[in-house]
């Protein structure tokens, strides 16, 4: 009785704070969002990676959302959603000792789309350009209800670093319940997504919920004018784009990667089939988009089979699996590089971030506008540690800008043409970002 009168007085005082005048709705809002409250070194906040760490952030996720009523209870005692499966959805956590107390799930685009596209329109934010994911699933665990505010916090910090820095992302797009929308917008400066208020949100049992979106490369400059001038305890801007986190604990990587896929096989299996049923109601299309994101023999055993069909149909998914690896069989990175190029017997050198890499083309911005035709050198950091150097051709120009450019390999022969070769094949077949330390075993240095 008492939670439940305390789950009352927050749903209140949410509703009430929300009816207040934007000025004094803010400073609200401000007054509750400290930020000088450190927390005790037992907290740490990383990625769930293990398959005991995601178990118990599903489990959280469950216990919260049925207390909600944002989703009905059910036997596994999970929250598992079918974007969890993929290899572009990072799930973030708080964990006290050994217990988790906060989660929140970060979604890259891919070709199941987005959570939020059944009831939101996305298209001015994909109109921007830049990396879009979806912040899902949040939640604290409401017997750390006193510290609530001193976790949230943290958690979003860690969000707002791995999705810039280690995720790659350029845009944040959230659903929220109408109740907490001032949130969003008074202290972490979301703008709503244009249509207003959905009332009967599926996903999260038909509850209401309204879309908003934060363009993190104008973040900073918000961030800066809304709050630089405050005190310290109240100083967003420091907190979010200065301060260190010291209980973070981002993963390690061993190349310059920008996602960090933590399903195995058995994970998979283990998640989608044994514990949960997701994979036995998917129609033919997500089973057919699962086969062609983990075109590896070891997964296939496990994912949903694909209908029969007629020889005719057969063929036909042979065909589109063939035209996705076509499109799709290039890698999301983040690496810095650097072009050398000679014209008329001066060099010139341009600074570039490789963002999209496949084994005879990569896709980077350049610090400066290129022309189609240029050839030099490229200097490709590929991690920590490794770097290579390879002939280059400007072959393509975006539509949008002639400093986002396709750059195609003139030769890869010699030891860093195999280089290159061990880095994308690498990152075509290891199936965790934990194979990825072990490179070397995905070569094959005969294969040109």
């Amino acid at each position: 009785m008492n939670k439940m009168l305390h789950n009352l007085g927050e749903s209140l005082a949410s509703r009430v704070i929300d009816l207040l005048p934007a000025a004094v709705r803010a400073k609200t809002y401000g007054q509750m969002s400290r930020v000088d409250q450190p927390l005790a070194k037992e907290y740490v906040f990383k990625l769930a990676q293990t398959k005991e760490e995601l178990e118990a952030c599903f489990r959280l996720l469950y216990r919260e959302y049925v207390k909600a009523d944002f989703m009905k209870p059910d036997l596994c005692g999970m929250r598992v959603m079918l974007h969890h499966a993929l290899p572009t959805t990072s799930m973030l956590m708080c964990r006290y000792r050994e217990r988790v107390v906060g989660t929140v799930s970060l979604i890259r685009e891919s070709k199941l789309g987005f959570p939020m596209q059944r009831v939101f329109d996305l298209d001015e934010v994909f109109r921007m350009g830049g990396n879009v994911a979806e912040v899902s699933a949040l939640v604290i665990d409401t017997n750390f209800r006193s510290l609530k505010n001193q976790i949230l916090m943290p958690l979003l910090k860690f969000l707002y670093e791995y999705a810039e820095y280690r995720f790659d992302t350029r845009h944040l797009i959230i659903a929220v319940n109408p109740h907490h929308i001032g949130f969003y917008e008074d202290v972490l400066c979301f703008r709503r997504l244009p249509g207003g208020e959905v009332k009967h949100y599926d996903f999260v049992n038909g509850a209401p919920a309204m879309g908003a979106h934060l363009d993190l490369e104008k973040a900073k400059e918000t961030f800066y004018q809304k709050y630089a001038h405050l005190s310290p305890e109240k100083n967003l801007y420091h907190y979010f784009t200065t301060a260190s986190l010291p209980n973070g604990q981002f993963p390690h990587r061993r190349f310059h990667t920008t996602t960090d896929p933590v399903m195995t096989p058995e994970l998979i299996d283990y998640f989608f089939n044994q514990r949960t049923a997701i994979f036995a109601t998917l129609g033919r299309q997500e089973a057919q988009m699962l086969h062609a994101i983990y075109n590896l023999p070891e997964y296939k055993r496990y994912l949903p089979p694909l209908p029969a069909g007629t020889l005719r149909e057969r063929g036909a998914l042979r065909e589109r699996e063939r035209e996705y690896d076509r499109a799709h069989r290039r890698f999301p990175v983040r690496c810095p590089a650097r072009l050398r190029i000679s014209r008329l017997g001066i060099s010139h050198s341009v600074a570039l971030t490789v963002y999209e890499c496949a084994e005879r083309v990569f896709c980077a911005h350049a610090e400066r506008p290129l022309a189609v035709g240029l050839s030099g050198e490229a200097d490709v950091d590929l991690g920590e540690f490794e770097r290579c150097t390879l002939p280059v051709e400007v072959v393509r120009l975006s539509k949008h800008s002639k400093r986002v450019v396709m750059l195609g390999l003139r030769s890869l022969d010699g030891d860093q043409g195999k280089l290159w070769l061990k880095f994308v094949r690498a990152l075509s077949n290891a199936p965790t970002a934990a194979d990825l330390e072990e490179a070397t075993r995905f070569s094959n240095d005969d294969a040109q």
